[in-house]
């Protein structure tokens, strides 16, 4: 390999370390300053210009460097900062459809849930005795108070109170294992 350095020093001489810290100590800086210029970010620009150091102590034996050291440096850190750019909008796209993805699958969910609770809530109230049906559903469609149902249906309070606790008990069985209990405690209470 004949890589040619700053004054066409090459990286097979003896101080091939010495030489390559040269060129690194020369170069640095300005790379850099050229890599947070594309960038806008100074830890990543730093990371750019080391991953390009890294690349060319690493492939000294396989790269030739045909133009000046600085050009070649200067070019692959400019590919090296648009790889990244092109990796973050890769991951920002990806990122936006799996939210997206599991937004729809949650709303999916939570829709298919709500549809599967609607059919059983209205079967188990299909299922109540008549009376216990009408007193649930001015209660909690309603939201009537029990004094406000005994009015209009002519009853008196407890019987009201006593054709509530029935429908929540049978409710609380036909829907046990369907909801969770927090839900349940909240809904049928």
């Amino acid at each position: 390999m004949n890589v040619a350095i700053a004054d066409h020093v090459t990286f097979l001489s003896r101080d091939r370390e010495a030489e390559f810290e040269k060129v690194f100590k020369a170069h640095f800086k300005g790379l850099h300053a050229y890599a947070r210029t594309i960038l806008k970010d100074d830890i990543m620009a730093e990371e750019m210009v080391q991953n390009v150091f890294c690349r060319l102590w690493e492939k000294t034996d396989h790269i030739e460097i045909r133009e000046s050291v600085s050009g070649y440096l200067y070019r692959s850190v400019y590919h090296e900062s648009l790889n990244y750019i092109k990796h973050l909008k890769v991951r920002d796209a990806y990122q936006t459809y799996a939210i997206h993805q599991m937004e729809h699958t949650n709303n999916t969910a939570h829709h298919l849930e709500l549809t599967e609770l609607e059919q059983r809530l209205d079967c188990a109230l299909q299922e109540l005795p008549e009376k216990c049906r009408t007193i649930f559903q001015m209660s909690r469609f309603e939201e009537l108070k029990y004094h406000e149902i005994a009015d209009r249906l002519e009853l008196p309070v407890k019987t009201v109170e006593n054709q509530m606790g029935k429908a929540l008990r049978l409710l609380r069985l036909k829907l046990a294992d369907f909801l969770p209990a927090s839900f349940l405690l909240f809904f049928l209470s």
